[in-house]
This record gives C-alpha cells, sequence and structure tokens, in this order.
C-alpha cells in the first residue's frame, strides 16, 4: 500500500509527459500577463502539479486512510485466524483425523477467500486511486491549454524531458495556483467547475 502511495502521480507522469496542442497560437500573445518573457516552449512538472495541488492532496489523503483502514482490517482478521489456527492445533490430540483434515481444509479456504477478498480491496484502492489521476489530467488539460495560449507557447513539455533549453518556461507554479482557484480538491459541489468534466 506505502509503495503506492509514494508513487503517486507516476501514471500522471506518463499521460502528461508531452501536451503538444499546435493549433492555432498566437505567439507572444500575452505572456506578460503571466508574468513571463515570451517562450514558445514551456515544461511542468506533471508530478509536482498533482502532488502539490489541492486535488492530489486530497487524493493523497484519502488513499492514505483507505489504505490505513484497509491494514487495520488485515491486521484484525488476521489475529482471528491466528487465533483459530491454534485453537485447532490444540484440539487436535484428541480428534479423529478424519474429523480434524475436514476441519484444516475449511480453515485452509476461509484463508484463501480472506487473502482474495483483501487483495480484492487493496486492487481496488490503487484503481481508485488511478480513476482519480485521470480526473485530474481532464480538469488539468484546458488549464494547461489556456496557459499555453497565453503564453504563445505552442508546447507543453514534461520538465524532467527537457535535457537543455534556454527558451523553455516552467508554468508548474502558475497551473498549481490555477487548479486550486478553479477545480479546487475535484470534490463534486454546485460551485465546483470540476462537476462540469
Amino acid at each position: 500500500m506505502k509503495r503506492h502511495a509514494a508513487r503517486l502521480g507516476t501514471g500522471l507522469i506518463a499521460l502528461l509527459r508531452v501536451v503538444a496542442l499546435l493549433a492555432a497560437v498566437p505567439i507572444g500573445a500575452s505572456a506578460q500577463q503571466l508574468g513571463l518573457p515570451d517562450s514558445v516552449i514551456l515544461t511542468i512538472s506533471s508530478e509536482r502539479l498533482f502532488n502539490d495541488s489541492a486535488f492530489g492532496q486530497r487524493v493523497a489523503r484519502e488513499f492514505e486512510a483507505a489504505s490505513g483502514e484497509l491494514a487495520k482490517e488485515n491486521r484484525r482478521i488476521e489475529q482471528e485466524l491466528t487465533e483459530e489456527e491454534q485453537e485447532l492445533t490444540d484440539r487436535r490430540p484428541g480428534m479423529d483425523p478424519a474429523a480434524f483434515r475436514e476441519l484444516a481444509d475449511a480453515f485452509d479456504a476461509k484463508v484463501k477467500e480472506f487473502r482474495r477478498t483483501q487483495d480484492a480491496k487493496a486492487r481496488a484502492l490503487v484503481q481508485k486511486n488511478e480513476e482519480e489521476q485521470v480526473k485530474f489530467i481532464q480538469a488539468a488539460r484546458p488549464i494547461l491549454t489556456d496557459l499555453m495560449r497565453e503564453a504563445g507557447a505552442g508546447v507543453v513539455l514534461e520538465r524532467s524531458s527537457v535535457f537543455l533549453s534556454v527558451t523553455a518556461i516552467d508554468v508548474t507554479e502558475v497551473a498549481i495556483n490555477r487548479l486550486n482557484a478553479t477545480i479546487q480538491d475535484g470534490v463534486a459541489s454546485p460551485e465546483n467547475p470540476a462537476d462540469q468534466k
């Protein structure tokens, strides 16, 4: 679980590796409004965009809380199974071997079912996290497009993929501020523009 939480946003990096919107974008349109010099290349850190936004922080909190609840449930069930196994072991000497085998097989089936159920819950948590990242990308795309137009840029690249550039301008902070102002934490509410996505 912790490994998945630590990698929060990695799927996002792959999906936002390059946001290339080369449609009729007026170069140098109004970069000054952003407090940025004119540049045909903008960069973002998609990982930071997600993790530092109110949306990403809400997703991380929910994922950590749900993961913690699942871990707590796992520990409780494991304790119950350990006690049941010990009870079965204690009863074994006085039992008919066939009767013991029947109880032991039933216990093994119970353990396997527990593992299947809990694994399914863990996968559902990871899937929900990935779905939230897709929603975030959908909400972020128009904001990045607007930034690109305002800066007169022709492309937005993932910052880590740019080896060297004298003209690339990082707009991650500006994008985070706009995301926080428009979609906030992404939770549905009548005033929240994210609801319309």
